[in-house]
């Protein structure tokens, strides 16, 4: 299925909550999840204290951690069903195809993501050998190991240790835009590979926003085309994770249709 959902169902969705369990939330006053309302569908994008739509993706003062996010329905980290960071091949790099016993390949618009973790506690100097895992939909709208189409697949989710310099890389594609979210990728931020490979001592759940213009650039492109149609229909200050603010979530996107795209991002955690 292609998360045709209506905005009602899919913020609930994004927020990790059942239904039942959202309702009884509402009803003691509590938004639940993490504490975000989806407002009115629009097409704005940018609103005051907003980072500009080019992107923001670096320059973060020291003590200030990236956002706490929901990891919403689909993480595959053993919260909500199955868990692929226990099974072989999920640390690498290229994360377009699908391991083990998968086969299928993420088609789409090539996109490089480098997420830069930072250490909060030391003055935001770079972490060494921690671990992030990330994933994300693909161009049809699905999460792999979740939707009915793909749900033999493992495609768009890898683990990788932070080198250095603080950073990882993965090869994947653009994701797309589905019914009442904005544009974004799921990551997990872990202490060690090992933690992460055994989803344990997490340091930080978080989300990466995509700027406006890269996205209309490449939802112009063959395959994208129900992207464009969704991306109408909500914008940043209106989108249930992103609406309270987004300027340490927006990552800078470089390159272009023809030889593909860049997003990097610092993570202070």
């Amino acid at each position: 299925m292609a998360h045709d959902h209506d905005v009602d169902e899919v913020e609930e969705h994004d927020r990790g909550l059942s239904p039942g369990l959202a309702a009884a939330l509402a009803g003691c006053g509590i938004s639940g999840g993490d504490d975000r309302a989806a407002g009115s569908a629009g097409t704005g994008t940018a609103g005051s204290g907003a980072a500009p739509s080019s992107g923001s993706g670096s320059g973060t003062s020291s003590g200030s951690g990236i956002p706490e996010e929901t990891a919403g329905p689909y993480p595959g980290d053993g919260s909500n069903g199955v868990n692929v960071l226990s099974e072989s091949g999920i640390v690498r790099s290229d994360i377009t195809r699908s391991f083990g016993s998968g086969s299928g390949v993420a088609e789409g618009m090539p996109l490089t993501v480098t997420l830069k973790v930072l250490d909060t506690a030391g003055d935001a100097a770079p972490r060494q050998a921690a671990a992030v895992y990330l994933w994300h939909c693909d161009r049809e709208g699905r999460y792999s190991l979740y939707d009915d189409e793909i749900r033999n697949e493992n495609y768009l989710r890898g683990v990788q240790q932070t080198a250095a310099d603080g950073t990882v890389t993965f090869k994947s594609i653009f994701p797309a835009a589905y019914s009442g979210r904005w544009p974004h990728i799921h990551f997990e931020v872990y202490p060690s590979l090992d933690a992460a490979t055994s989803a344990s001592g997490k340091l930080r759940t978080s989300q990466l926003a995509f700027p406006e213009d890269a996205c209309k650039q490449v939802y112009a492109t063959d395959g994208y085309a129900r992207s464009l149609q969704n991306l109408s229909q909500v914008s940043l200050d209106t989108d249930m994770v992103f609406g309270d603010g987004y300027s340490l979530q927006l990552a800078k996107v470089t390159g272009d249709v023809d030889s593909g795209m860049t997003a990097t991002l610092n993570v202070p955690v």
